[in-house]
C-alpha cells in the first residue's frame, strides 16, 4: 500500500511540474499572431499590423524574444539542478519538494498576472521565468529519489517507465488546460496551472513517505543474486525473507533494517553520509549517460517549447488547435518510455536500448519534417511515432538509469547518492534543454528544415557517447550466451 501510495503521489506531484512549464509553449502564438486573420484593425488611428500582439513581442525579433524566454527558465534550471541534488540528499524530502512545488506555483501564477497587470515589459517575464526555473529544480531529485527508496532493481525499467508517463501526462494536460484560456485571456493559462502544483504541493506535504523505515518497512534490495526472484524488494513484516538472502555483506542495508533495527527503524541519512559531488561522477556509466542525456534532452525540450508554433507556421492551424495536436507527442512519449523500460529489463541492456531508439529517430525527424503535415492521418501518426522514439531514451535514462546508478554496486549498499546522481544526470540534460530552444529561436528565422537538421544531428551524437557502455552490454551478453551454451567453463 505505501509503495503505491509514493507511486501515485510522486506520479501526480511530477505531472503537476510539467502541466506548469507547458503553457508558454500554447501561449508563444497568442503573444504574437496573425492579426490580419482578425479582421480589421479595431484602433483606427493606427496601421500596425501587429495591434493585436502583446508588447514587447510585437516586434519582428519576436522568436528570438520567445526563445529568450525559455532560455530564462532552462538556464537556471541547469544550474539550480546541479546544487539542488545536494540539497536533496541532506534536507527532508517532504519538506524540499512541497516547498518548491507551492514557490513554482507562484511564479506560474505572476507570469499569467502580467496579462491582469498589463505588464508590457520583458525583464519582468524573463525573472520570473529564472526564479520558477531555479525553484522547480526541486522536483526531479526527490521523486526519483523517494520513488528509489521503495523499489529495488528487479523491474524498475518497467514501473519507472509507466511511473515516468508523468512527463506526458503533464505536458498533455497542460496544453489543454492551457488552451481554454489563450484565445480569450491568456493570462489564466497559467494561473490555473499554477495553482494546481501549489496545491499538489500541499497533499505532498501531509501524504508523502520518504522511506520504508518510516513505516515499518524494509528498504529494497537493489543488488542481489535474486533480484529475479524478489523484484522491488519490500515488505512490511518485521522478518523479511530477502534479508535471508542477501549476499551483499555488512553494508547491506536490508540485512541492517532487519536484523538489527528490526523494531526502531532508523533513518538511513543517520548510517550512512551522503555521496560528494565527485564521488557520484566516478561511478561508471554517470559520465557517458549525462552526456548522452544533454543531446537527448536538447530534442524533447525543443519539441516541447516550439512544436505548437511550428505547427501553426507549417500547417496554419489556430492556436488552441495546434496545441491540441502538439499533445500527441507526448501519448507517443508515455508509449516510448513503457517500451524503453519493458525491452532494457528484458534484455538487460538500458544502454543498448537507448541507442537503437535515437538511431530509428533521426531518419524518423526528417520524415515528419518532409511528410509530416501533408494529411491530418499522416501527422498524427507521425507526432506518436516521433514522441516514441525522441522520449523513450531521455525517460529511460532519467529514471531507471538514474536509479541504477545511484544504488551502483560499487556504493556497497549507500543509497545516499540517488538525489545527487539524478541531479547530475538530468542536470547535464537540461544543458542541452536550454541550448535545443534557444538553437531553434536563433535557426528558425533562416527556415524550419534547418531546426530539424540540428535536431538530427543532436540524435545521432547522443547514440555515439553511449558507444562504450553499448560495447560494455555487447560484451556481456556474448560472454554470458557463451557461457549459457557451454563454449565457456
Amino acid at each position: 500500500r505505501y509503495r503505491g501510495l509514493t507511486l501515485v503521489l510522486t506520479f501526480l506531484c511530477y505531472t503537476s511540474y510539467h502541466l506548469s512549464r507547458k503553457p508558454i509553449s500554447i501561449v508563444k502564438s497568442q503573444l504574437h499572431p496573425n492579426c490580419s486573420a482578425l479582421g480589421p484593425n479595431p484602433r483606427n488611428d493606427s496601421n500596425s499590423t501587429v495591434w493585436c500582439s502583446w508588447a514587447p513581442f510585437d516586434g519582428d525579433n519576436y522568436k528570438e524574444l520567445f526563445g529568450a524566454l525559455d532560455n530564462a527558465f532552462l538556464v537556471a534550471y541547469a544550474i539550480g539542478m546541479f546544487i539542488s541534488g545536494i540539497f536533496g540528499e541532506r534536507l527532508p524530502l517532504r519538506y524540499y519538494l512541497s516547498g518548491g512545488m507551492v514557490l513554482s506555483g507562484l511564479f506560474t501564477m505572476l507570469f499569467g498576472l502580467g496579462y491582469f497587470w498589463d505588464i508590457h515589459v520583458l525583464w519582468y517575464f524573463i525573472v520570473v521565468q529564472a526564479c520558477n526555473g531555479l525553484v522547480q529544480t526541486t522536483g526531479w531529485p526527490s521523486v526519483v529519489t523517494c520513488v528509489g527508496n521503495w523499489f529495488g532493481k528487479g523491474k524498475r525499467g518497467l514501473i519507472m517507465g509507466i511511473w515516468n508517463s508523468h512527463t506526458s501526462v503533464g505536458n498533455i494536460l497542460g496544453s489543454l488546460i492551457a488552451g481554454v484560456w489563450v484565445s480569450s485571456s491568456w493570462g489564466l493559462s497559467f494561473v490555473v496551472p499554477g495553482i494546481i502544483i501549489a496545491a499538489m504541493g500541499v497533499i505532498c506535504f501531509f501524504f508523502l513517505v520518504e522511506y520504508p523505515e518510516d513505516v515499518g518497512c524494509s528498504p529494497p534490495l537493489h543488488h542481489t543474486a535474486s533480484d529475479e526472484d524478489f523484484p522491488g524488494g519490500v515488505t512490511c513484516t518485521e522478518k523479511d525473507p530477502e534479508a535471508i538472502i542477501s549476499n551483499e555483506g555488512p553494508l547491506s542495508i536490508s540485512g541492517q533494517s532487519n536484523m538489527d533495527h528490526s523494531n526502531s527503524p532508523k533513518d538511513p541519512a543517520e548510517e550512512l553520509e551522503a555521496i560528494s559531488f565527485l564521488g557520484a561522477l566516478q561511478i561508471p556509466g554517470v559520465v557517458e549517460f549525462s552526456l548522452c542525456l544533454l543531446f537527448a534532452k536538447l530534442v524533447s525540450y525543443t519539441f516541447l517549447y516550439w512544436l505548437p508554433l511550428y505547427i501553426v507556421n507549417i500547417a496554419h492551424f489556430g492556436a488552441k488547435e495546434a496545441g491540441d495536436l502538439s499533445t500527441l507527442f507526448d501519448v507517443g512519449g508515455i508509449l516510448g518510455g513503457i517500451f524503453a523500460g519493458l525491452i532494457s529489463d528484458y534484455a538487460g541492456g538500458r544502454a543498448t536500448t537507448c541507442c537503437v531508439m535515437l538511431v530509428i529517430a533521426a531518419p524518423m525527424l526528417f520524415l515528419y519534417n518532409r511528410v509530416g503535415q501533408n494529411g491530418i492521418g499522416t501527422s498524427i501518426a507521425m507526432l506518436i511515432v516521433c514522441g516514441a522514439l525522441v522520449n523513450g531514451p531521455y525517460a529511460l535514462i532519467t529514471t531507471a538509469v538514474s536509479a541504477d546508478l545511484g544504488t551502483h554496486e560499487s556504493l556497497k549498499g549507500n543509497a545516499k547518492a540517488l538525489s545527487t546522481v539524478t541531479a547530475i544526470i538530468d542536470g547535464t540534460g537540461s544543458v542541452g534543454a536550454a541550448l535545443g530552444p534557444l538553437l531553434a529561436g536563433l535557426i528558425s528565422p533562416t527556415g524550419w528544415n534547418n531546426v530539424f537538421y540540428m535536431l538530427i544531428a543532436a540524435d545521432i551524437l547522443a547514440c555515439l557517447l553511449l558507444a562504450r557502455v553499448v560495447v560494455k552490454e555487447v560484451r556481456g551478453w556474448c560472454g554470458y550466451m557463451a557461457r549459457k551454451r557451454g563454449y565457456v567453463r
